[in-house]
């Protein structure tokens, strides 16, 4: 597949580059994308919920009424869960979400998800740049130029650019990283991805 270079000010170099088949043209797996994805979201997951057992809430010492004479059923403690401000019966506890994906999935899934923002003519093939300083404006002028500024964009780098990152975290449609980190999520959860002429490298080199 070839991808037409274009520069920051969104028009085009005049450079074609030849994107891999095995790694922007490849069979699309639908099901490789789903598990990979379940499991990042999963993984994310604290799993920090608690509720507390009639052996955990405050309370409760004494007996509320004598065992036997009062025509109500017997009671040991008012922190029953059957009492109002009991404990709680098969509530939940802490635990993990985590799931694992085989590599070799994770890998067909990532190639997919490329494969499929290829195919739909969702992937952006811009000149290597960097700042000076940080500032916002010259990347959303960049976003302006390309015609992204209402997209959700992935920017993908060939190296983790602090000035660049900084200076676009505060664009809400803007997620920036280093190429070889962007995982199948970040990928099918943007409209278009920006790639820098230089990435293409490491994600060949990730990927490949």
């Amino acid at each position: 597949m070839e991808v037409k270079v274009l520069n920051t000010a969104g028009t085009e170099t005049g450079e074609v580059i030849t994107l891999r088949d095995d790694i922007f043209g490849a069979e699309i797996s639908e099901h490789a994308m789903y598990l990979d994805v379940k499991s990042i979201l999963a993984n994310r997951r604290q799993g920090t919920h608690k509720s507390k057992t009639r052996g955990e809430v405050s309370g409760g010492g004494k007996k509320p009424f004598r065992q036997k004479g009062t025509g109500n059923a017997r009671q040991g403690s008012t922190r029953s869960p059957l009492h109002v401000g009991g404990g709680t019966i098969f509530g939940p506890v802490p635990h993990s979400y985590d799931q694992k994906v085989n590599k070799k999935v994770k890998l067909l899934a990532r190639r997919s998800a490329l494969s499929s923002k290829a195919q739909s003519g969702n992937i952006i093939i811009v000149e290597d740049f960097t700042f000076a300083t940080i500032k916002t404006k010259p990347v959303a002028d960049i976003l302006k130029n390309l015609g992204l500024t209402q997209k959700k964009t992935l920017m993908l780098t060939s190296d983790h650019d602090i000035v660049i990152t900084r200076s676009g975290r505060n664009i809400k449609v803007l997620n920036i990283m280093s190429a070889e980190k962007a995982s199948t999520y970040d990928i099918l959860h943007s409209h278009t991805v920006l790639v820098h002429k230089a990435a293409l490298k490491k994600i060949e080199d990730t990927l490949g």
